[in-house]
């Protein structure tokens, strides 16, 4: 009865659903509150509800899933990707689904490999080249030398 009320303030902006709301509307096969939480929710749920929509394995949510694999956040499109999987989605969009997938990990890989190669770097100001240095430099120079009187 709870996961009723909550999915009525979920319909209102009021409430969001959390992964034991889901769980509950996966257990009972309401596959259209689970859709709705996809298209409608914050990042969280949009990832539980793809991972729910995967494990109930209807086929009628398939175009849900296909809107959400371009979704702002990664793991949300990637959790999609793993639902279109589960279901088996067996056409040229499977392949157009791999090859995405492919290359988002092949991004991720990219971007990780670069923070480690600039993790440890540190920008230096070399001392050489700063100008009050140069100053102090050339100051000591002149008091070097002996003062001529004329």
């Amino acid at each position: 009865m709870l996961h009723h009320i909550k999915y009525f303030l979920f319909k209102l902006k009021m409430a969001q659903p959390s992964g034991n709301d889901i769980d509950k509307w996966m257990q009972h096969s309401y596959a259209e509150r689970i859709e709705y939480a996809l298209e409608h929710g914050n990042y969280e749920t949009r990832k539980l509800a793809a991972e729910a929509l995967g494990k109930l394995g209807f086929s009628s949510s398939i175009p849900v899933l296909f809107k959400t694999i371009d979704d702002k956040v990664q793991n949300v499109s990637i959790a999609a990707l793993n639902a279109l999987e589960k279901i088996g989605c067996r056409d040229e969009l499977g392949a157009i689904i791999i090859k995405k997938r492919f290359n988002w990990v092949k991004e991720v890989q990219e971007k990780q490999a670069k923070w480690e190669a600039t993790k440890n770097k540190k920008y230096h100001i070399y001392r050489w080249e700063r100008t009050s240095k140069k100053n102090f430099e050339l100051v000591k120079e002149r008091l070097k030398r002996p003062i001529r009187w004329s």
